[in-house]
């Protein structure tokens, strides 16, 4: 099939399509992703980020998207809302083949309890769907913490505001611009 960059005509697109599939059978192409509360976030305090966009996949959570995009789960963190004794929120930015100890998590911020917020709750705090949760551009402030480890890690990949899209960031933003301060509660999953 020959490509003609010349036609832009419907059958030049699709032919330009049909080829680049073709081309890249074994690759993953690029989608474009629209901009969300997350990056608009991150571009107005000129973070460099790269998008990786995969197909989301209901309750696979960050397990599914480390194995589709190929990377360690260890650096492949998860946003997690939760609520203390009072129902105050807070965000909790873990290891994505982890748990979170939520005696452990209590304890160190002083809290009598800790425990995950319901996702309609969770989606009412953060503006964003259980799933698509990032911790940047939130809807409402809340205090967060990351568990310590992550902040060891060159680089991870955290939710970009939308189910099937993460952003490989350097974990250090995370502390600089949402004041994270770091935990150590995590449980192996």
């Amino acid at each position: 099939m020959a490509l003609d960059p010349v036609d832009d005509g419907a059958l030049g697109l699709a032919k330009f399509a049909a080829t680049s599939a073709l081309l890249c059978d074994n690759c993953t192409m690029a989608k474009h992703v629209s901009e969300t509360p997350a990056t608009q976030f991150l571009k107005a305090h000129k973070v460099s980020f790269t998008e990786h966009p995969y197909d989301y996949l209901e309750h696979g959570g960050a397990l599914h998207s480390a194995q589709v995009l190929g990377h360690d789960p260890f650096s492949v963190v998860k946003t997690l809302i939760m609520q203390d004794q009072d129902a105050k929120p807070l965000v909790v930015l873990m290891h994505g083949d982890r748990k979170v100890s939520t005696k452990n998590l209590a304890r160190q911020i002083g809290a009598k309890s800790v425990e995950p917020c319901s996702p309609e709750v969770a989606n009412r705090h953060s503006g964003y769907l259980v799933g698509g949760t990032s911790p940047f551009g939130t809807r409402r402030a809340m205090p967060v913490y990351i568990e310590d480890s992550i902040l060891s890690l060159p680089r991870i990949l955290i939710n970009g505001g939308r189910r099937g899209y993460l952003v490989g960031i350097d974990p250090a933003v995370c502390t600089e611009l949402l004041g994270a301060k770091a935990v150590q509660c995590a449980l192996k999953d």
